[in-house]
């Protein structure tokens, strides 16, 4: 292990593997001057840095700022799996949506690995980037069942997907723990650090201004114009507000950090396995499991494994909270025999409460756009991209994440036992469906 996980959560890049293997970060240094700029956005995680690039492509002049620097939150400590699906299943959204408006949503959805790998492409950001599908597995029949009908919506729309029966999963995945599952083959794999940071270079190299270490403070409209305040003392004013914080949203809105759960998800990865590693995923596929509380799981460039998943609702203090995780390594390959951990790490995740992703209007000239629940990667770059059309008026974004009134939660002051609770309700359920 690389130093004490209370280092490690100290550390000003939150230190996990990815942080030790990503790309050089380009300069993002404190605003130090007061500007004026069309748009700000405040948070340089995918939202934000997707929303800059997209935005500056169209001439727009932008500013963002960061508390940390770009991709020190989730954008940088997720698992790296680029999955182009929704909590819902399409008939699901059908159902909420109407058939208009969800076919339109469910293409955007669809279309969002394809954006991702694209821009990885078009800016050649060195990110590791793998396209061998996402592995959904299930540990009985009955959810093997319900996974391949929604598998079956997939394809009917048009993605690309296989049903596996038990054998042909054990060959996929390497372990014989699951009863079958299905292929997305429109999901891979990222490198996430290098990726915010890749977002970051191409949004510089299109004149986007980007700060780190300058968290905003105070926002007050003055006239047409919103005037941003840094902790260092430096204004930006501009005329639209982007808010892109995600998981570690604050008090700079009232009401917004509410609207969210940011939940832990931890992650521990292994030292590098060498041949052991073929053992497991040999295609280069990212999986997770089917369960309320899912684990999930991948192999990084040096053949290291890594195990993803729900943690307690407070930051992690030591190795002891990062055990189940360890004992689902040992659960699902026993042939990788005893393993050393290099790395644990956690980050946090905003759920919502319809477990949608939410982007809301509630004053002339603000945006905000949060709630991946999980799916950061794809969901964050494709609102961002979102968010620059309606700024930019482009015509047909009505397709995307419909803009809905803010709606705190709920007794929100309580959310840890809210987390706490169903963490311990939906492990009850897991247990008792097998």
């Amino acid at each position: 292990m690389t130093g004490s996980v209370r280092n490690i959560l100290s550390h000003p890049t939150a230190q996990s593997l990815w942080s030790d293997t990503a790309i050089p970060a380009p300069p993002t240094p404190a605003l130090q001057e007061s500007i004026s700029v069309e748009v700000l956005i405040v948070g340089a995680g995918y939202t934000g840095l997707s929303a800059a690039l997209h935005l500056a492509e169209r001439g727009a002049s932008v500013c963002v700022l960061d508390a940390h620097e770009p991709g020190w939150g989730a954008s940088g400590r997720n698992g790296g799996q680029v999955n182009p699906t929704l909590k819902h299943d399409p008939d699901e959204l059908t159902r909420i949506y109407g058939a208009e408006h969800s076919e339109k949503l469910i293409e955007a959805v669809s279309g969002s690995a394809d954006l991702v790998f694209g821009l990885i492409a078009r800016h050649a950001i060195d990110c590791q980037p793998v396209r061998a599908g996402w592995l959904q597995m299930g540990y009985t029949e009955k959810a093997v069942a319900s996974m391949h009908a929604r598998a079956r919506q997939w394809e009917r729309r048009g993605a690309r997907v296989e049903m596996l029966d038990r054998t042909m999963l054990a060959q996929r995945v390497g372990s014989s723990a699951f009863a079958g599952g299905w292929l997305d083959g429109r999901a891979g794999s990222i490198q996430p650090l290098s990726y915010a940071r890749g977002l970051t270079r191409a949004a510089l190299n299109l004149k986007v201004q980007v700060h780190g270490r300058s968290p905003v403070t105070n926002l007050v409209r003055r006239g047409a114009q919103w005037t941003a305040t840094t902790a260092g003392g430096a204004t930006v004013t501009a005329a639209q507000v982007v808010l892109a914080t995600n998981g570690y949203t604050d008090g700079l809105w009232p009401g917004l950090a509410k609207t969210v759960l940011a939940a832990n998800s931890f992650i521990v990865a292994t030292e590098p396995l060498g041949v052991k590693g073929d053992l497991f995923l040999p295609g280069g596929e990212t999986a997770s499991t089917s369960q309320r509380l899912l684990l999930y799981f991948r192999k990084d460039a040096q053949g290291r494994l890594l195990m993803g998943g729900r943690g307690h609702f407070r930051d992690p203090e030591s190795s002891v909270d990062f055990r189940h995780l360890e004992r689902a390594v040992a659960l699902t390959f026993p042939q990788l025999g005893p393993v050393r951990y290099q790395y644990r790490w956690s980050g946090r995740v905003a759920i919502t409460r319809d477990f949608m992703p939410h982007m809301h209007q509630p004053a002339t000239g603000i945006t905000m756009a949060l709630g991946y629940n999980g799916r950061g990667i794809a969901l964050a770059t494709l609102m961002g991209r979102q968010v620059a059309d309606m700024l930019n008026g482009t015509r047909g974004t009505e397709g995307g994440i419909p803009v809905t009134p803010l709606r705190p939660i709920p007794l929100h002051g309580l959310q840890r036992a809210y987390v706490a609770a169903g963490v311990a309700w939906y492990s009850l359920l897991d247990k008792l469906s097998g």
